[in-house]
């Protein structure tokens, strides 16, 4: 009896669907390391949202407050109403952005219908490299173009057409939607690639079916092309709702100077240049974050659950 025991178990351990099982985990094994060194272990530091700290002295118990920071920030009126600005600017942005997400899906749809081969890539490559460029760059190429002395209004003066420079990194009007402008000139071409994917999925038949019936480019694009992306489309949707408050900080940290940086200062914009202009700012600064991580989860969940309800699947 023993022996048969001992024979099934190494049996057990020599099938070839549990060998390759722990195959599979080894391959992701790399990638779930990171996902745990970079973002389960900084979740360390939100410790500091409950200490009156002060570096570089150690935390220690004299130095729990409780949630002393998170009642500043509502208590304090001055606070609060400077997290209310950068909450305003978060929403404005993030708003613009969901508003107009449909972009890049009708972008795919009709880089998909150019015909020629070598100018389809051509197109997709051109728009897809600014994704590759940082914010440094993407802000060295604004201010070679709208700088003062840049080439804008360079035209514009030899041009007679202006009689002095036309400041526009440095103007707050209309920022909001110029910052989503730059956004998408540098993420709308990578964003595209998945509703190309997507496209690609579809039935060749159904659209040759179509042809044969006399339907147009537009009507195919219109009844089978858009309906059978508008899943992928609802996914990233309710994806970009659940990050709605973590629109970055590197694009507006580059964009922003002294006359915009009321209305360009996000949230996690604004975390950082508050921790960053003293030390003693540490405590406070974690607990609005931790507060925009606790609302992101939020978030994420109530998605989650409409998705569920509207689709009939979850996308956790």
């Amino acid at each position: 009896m023993r022996s048969a025991a001992n024979t099934g178990s190494v049996n057990a351990r020599l099938d070839p669907k549990k060998k390759r099982s722990y195959q599979e985990f080894l391959y992701i094994l790399p990638f779930i390391l990171l996902v745990g060194i970079f973002s389960y272990f900084p979740l360390y530091g939100w410790i500091y949202a409950f200490h009156d700290y002060q570096p570089p002295k150690p935390i220690t118990a004299e130095t729990f407050v409780g949630l002393k920071w998170f009642y500043y920030i509502v208590s304090n009126p001055v606070r609060t109403a400077d997290v209310l600005r950068v909450l305003r600017n978060t929403f404005a942005i993030s708003g613009i952005s969901l508003f107009f997400s449909w972009f890049p899906m009708i972008f795919a749809v009709f880089l998909n219908e150019i015909k020629c081969r070598p100018y389809q890539k051509f197109v997709q490559t051109v728009t897809t490299l600014p994704n590759f460029i940082s914010w440094v760059l993407v802000f060295s190429i604004a201010f070679n173009v709208f700088g003062s002395n840049g080439a804008v209004n360079s035209v514009m003066m030899d041009a007679g057409l202006i009689d002095k420079p036309i400041s526009f990194l440095k103007s707050k009007d209309h920022l909001w939607f110029k910052m989503w402008l730059w956004l998408t000139w540098k993420n709308a071409g990578w964003a595209a690639i998945m509703y190309l994917a997507a496209i690609t999925g579809i039935d060749e038949q159904m659209i040759e079916a179509a042809r044969v019936d006399g339907a147009t480019r537009m009507q195919i694009i219109r009844h089978i092309i858009i309906p059978s992306i508008l899943p992928t489309y609802f996914v990233i949707v309710m994806l970009n709702i659940a990050s709605f408050l973590n629109n970055g900080m590197e694009q507006y940290y580059v964009f922003q100077n002294d006359f915009n940086r009321k209305y360009i200062e996000v949230l996690d914009l604004y975390v950082y240049n508050y921790a960053r202009s003293s030390i003693k700012n540490y405590p406070l600064s974690t607990a609005i974050s931790m507060l925009k991580s606790i609302v992101s989860v939020a978030l994420l969940a109530a998605t989650n659950a409409v998705s569920k309800l509207i689709r009939g699947e979850s996308f956790i």
